[in-house]
């Protein structure tokens, strides 16, 4: 695997843009919520590391990852945001519902995308199992939630 003994988390904020004129939309799933917590977590901190206040990052919950469109839609409709993180956590199962959870999830997000001005970033982990999960919401892997918010910010920079 190519993320395999990498954590790509770390960031050099001398070439990340200064978050402090920015507002951000984090919609955070409800499912899988020790992993989505965490991905908040780090992308949250991220977001403040780089200069954003606490008083622009909005964040909502919704029920599962397939909710995620909506909410994201609803938060750029509603609260005049540059970028909105959508985090969610699909673990594989024993039936197909993860492929369509999957799919209907990363081109609804897509979707938002290619329709608003605001960019929407897919912070989605899609894992076989827990584990995986785990080592990419701030474990070996590091946390894709810091990733995201990385991406949040250098998207908002591009739209002003």
């Amino acid at each position: 695997m190519a993320t395999e003994n990498k954590n790509l988390s770390v960031y050099d904020k001398a070439t990340i843009p200064n978050a402090k004129d920015f507002r951000f939309g984090i919609v955070v799933s409800e499912w899988n919520t020790d992993i989505t917590e965490a991905l908040f977590k780090g992308a949250h901190d991220a977001l403040l590391d780089c200069g954003a206040s606490q008083e622009n990052i909005i964040r909502w919950s919704v029920p599962g990852s397939f909710e995620l469109t909506y909410g994201s839609k609803k938060m750029i409709n509603l609260k005049n945001v540059d970028a909105v993180i959508a985090i969610g956590s699909v673990i594989q199962g024993e039936t197909r519902h993860f492929d369509f959870v999957c799919s209907a999830t990363a081109e609804g997000i897509k979707d938002l995308n290619v329709l608003y001005d605001t960019p929407v970033i897919f912070c989605v982990l899609t894992d076989n199992n827990m584990q995986q999960a785990k080592d990419r919401s701030g474990g070996k892997h590091g946390n894709k939630g810091t990733e995201a918010a990385i991406a949040a910010i250098k998207m908002a920079a591009l739209g002003k």
